[in-house]
Parts: C-alpha cells; sequence; structure tokens
C-alpha cells in the first residue's frame, strides 16, 4: 500500500505555526498541527528547529515529506519567517523569499498559489487577536537548485519553485493507487454532471475556473487519461473536456493515453507532422523537430507568425486539437461494447503563460455546458 504524505504547503504552514507560537510563548513546538482545510483534516508535522531572531521575530524549520512519492521536495528543508505586523488591512501578509519562485508573467509576484494562501492565512488568524498582524516569509533553501529540474519555467515559473496544489495530501500521481482515488472522484462527480472536465494537473484544475467553468465538475486525472475516459464512457458522462498544457495534451494526438514522460513522449513527432500536413517549409519544419520543448517550438512559431504575417500556430493547433479530440474518440470506440458511443470529446489547450492556445470545435460547443 503506498503511503500518502503532504504537499509542501501545508509544511510551510506548520513552520509558521512554530514561529509564531515562539513569539507568543517563547518555547519551541516539536510538532505542529494544521488544518488541512482540503481534505478536512488535522495534520501533525514534526518540527525540526525554532529561533528566536529578536524580540519580533522567530524562525522555524520542517522538512517536507511527500510520502511515498517521487516527489524532488521528499526531504528538503522549509524555513518560515514570522514578524509582528504586517501590510495593509491583512492580518497575515505573506511573501515569498529565497527559493521561492517568481511568476515573469505577474509582476514577479511570488509563486504561492490559492490554495497555499488559504491554508496560511486560515490556520494563522486563528492564533491571532483582532488586532494583531504578522508577516510570514516562506523560504526554501533549496528551491533554486531543485527548480532546474522541474517544469516551472514553461509556466513562467523562475528562480524557485511553487507552492502550488488544491489539497494538503500529496500521493503518487501514476501508482494504481491513485488511478483509484482519481476514478472514486469521477464516479462521484458522473453521478451529478452529464458534462465533465478532465485536468491533467494543478495548473489546468487552477485555471479553469477563472476561464468560468464551475470547479464542481473539475476531475484530476494526472497521466491516467485512458482508463479515466474509459470509465467516464462506463458511467454514462456524456461530454468530456481535455483541458491541459499543450505539451502535455497533444500526446493524445499521437495516440499516447498515458502521459508521462518515462512511457512515452512523441510531442515533436505529433507537432512536426501537423506542421508539415499545414504546409510549413522543410528548414521551419526542421526548427521545430529540433526543439528541445513544445514551448520552445510553439515560441518558434509564433515568430514566424509575427515576421510574416502568418497564420501557423492557429492552423497547426487548430489541426492537433482536432486530432486529439479523434484519437480520443477512437480510443473510447476500441475500449467500449456499445454500438453506439454517446460521450463526446472536446479539448483545450493553454501554453505556459496560462493562455488558451486554442478551443477544439467540439470544445467550443462543450464549454456553455461546463459554467
Amino acid at each position: 500500500m503506498t503511503r500518502s504524505g503532504y504537499t509542501l504547503p501545508v509544511f510551510a504552514c506548520a513552520a509558521a505555526v512554530a514561529a509564531l507560537h515562539w513569539l507568543r510563548h517563547r518555547q519551541p513546538l516539536s510538532v505542529a498541527v494544521v488544518d488541512l482545510i482540503a481534505p478536512a483534516q488535522i495534520a501533525e508535522i514534526p518540527i525540526e528547529q525554532v529561533a528566536g531572531l529578536s524580540e519580533t521575530m522567530a524562525l522555524a524549520i520542517t522538512r517536507s515529506d511527500p510520502g511515498d512519492n517521487l516527489d524532488l521536495t521528499k526531504n528538503t528543508p522549509v524555513w518560515t519567517l514570522v514578524e509582528w505586523g504586517g501590510v495593509g488591512d491583512e492580518q497575515v501578509t505573506i511573501h515569498g523569499g529565497e527559493g521561492i519562485g517568481k511568476q515573469i508573467n505577474a509582476d514577479n509576484n511570488p509563486a504561492i498559489y490559492g490554495y497555499a494562501q488559504r491554508l496560511l492565512q486560515e490556520n494563522l488568524s486563528r492564533l491571532l487577536a483582532a488586532s494583531e498582524k504578522i508577516t510570514v516569509t516562506i523560504i526554501l533553501p533549496e528551491g533554486r537548485s531543485l527548480a532546474t529540474r522541474t517544469s516551472n519555467a514553461a509556466f513562467g515559473v523562475v528562480e524557485g519553485l511553487s507552492l502550488l496544489g488544491t489539497s494538503g495530501i500529496s500521493q503518487p500521481l501514476s501508482t494504481p493507487e491513485q488511478l483509484n482515488t482519481f476514478r472514486t472522484e469521477l464516479q462521484q462527480k458522473a453521478s451529478q454532471f452529464p458534462s465533465l472536465v478532465f485536468c491533467i494537473g494543478e495548473n489546468g484544475l487552477d485555471l479553469a475556473p477563472k476561464i468560468g467553468i464551475n470547479p464542481e465538475k473539475l476531475v484530476k486525472t494526472a497521466n491516467w487519461l485512458g482508463p479515466m475516459l474509459v470509465e467516464a464512457e462506463l458511467l454514462g458522462v456524456k461530454e468530456i473536456l481535455l483541458f491541459g498544457y499543450h505539451g502535455k495534451l497533444m500526446k493524445l494526438a499521437g495516440g499516447i493515453f498515458h502521459t508521462h514522460h518515462h512511457l512515452a513522449d512523441g510531442r515533436r513527432e505529433v507537432l512536426t507532422t501537423h506542421c508539415a500536413l499545414a504546409g510549413l517549409n522543410k528548414q521551419d519544419i526542421e526548427v521545430v523537430f529540433h526543439s528541445p520543448t513544445a514551448e520552445a517550438a510553439l515560441k518558434h512559431l509564433r515568430a514566424l507568425d509575427i515576421a510574416t504575417g502568418s497564420d501557423w500556430v492557429n492552423q497547426v493547433y487548430r489541426a492537433i486539437a482536432e486530432t486529439i479530440d479523434a484519437r480520443c474518440q477512437e480510443y473510447l470506440h476500441s475500449h467500449s461494447n456499445r454500438e453506439i458511443l454517446t460521450t463526446v470529446c472536446g479539448s483545450i489547450l493553454f501554453d505556459r503563460d496560462r493562455k488558451i492556445i486554442v478551443k477544439s470545435k467540439t470544445a467550443c460547443n462543450l464549454i456553455g455546458n461546463l459554467c
């Protein structure tokens, strides 16, 4: 049985609780209690060290434990600095210190997203009197070096890691146990809604509500798109919108329905093929084929459009989206015992800046049922 652990925001919050406890009582905590909020349960997090840096400032250190997950943050130290006093009306002002990434498309704001913000605000405000304010600075001493091994830069986050996620529980995304968890969620939502949105990862889950999609209709799939599509069809889901980063979702256009890079990666083949079919010249096709990432290939096509007034991004990506839809229907037909398939699939692809690149024709028809 795979052991689940906690996400990085939980450890940052635990350290903040311990540092605030020192400021209040001048005593170190060995274990900090954190209300995870999502899910509604309590976590007890070991604290390695607490130090008072001044009469008004304290630092606490814990260590990330994501459970039996192949997570690069495993055992990384998490420091949180808490200081009396804040800015504006907020009781809890949150800053990103060394090792916390910066969002280059959001005025270099720290990459501390919704769940992490809520977790810190709610847990810490409960420990403060109405007139008290604190400033919390989260530090990941190894964050800058670890970030070079992630795809953060593809989503516009540089110089560190993100505090991203929608839950306090960290579980492996590519194990059968995790697939069972996703299937359970899918079964519950399929009993409520005939139309659902499949998101591979946290970026899709975070972005979808911002474009008007009902968050209750979101289902996380991680890399298990094939089994999740089949399960949805068996459950009678009528409409499925695939919403994801183009570098992941385009794999489906190549018939790859488990998208973990250790199993298969046909991104450059998918892009190159669709560029050739669209009529791109041989020199630019070679540039696309030899691009180190899908994002780099997209950047080249955008540069061509700007320089020549062409429409390659729209042509190529619209074709890819239509191929994804067609491949999904073929996949469902091959795994269904029904003569007439009633489930339809559409796709929306976004780029590293979380901007929509393309919506397939089916996606445009489905979107109204998902808001």
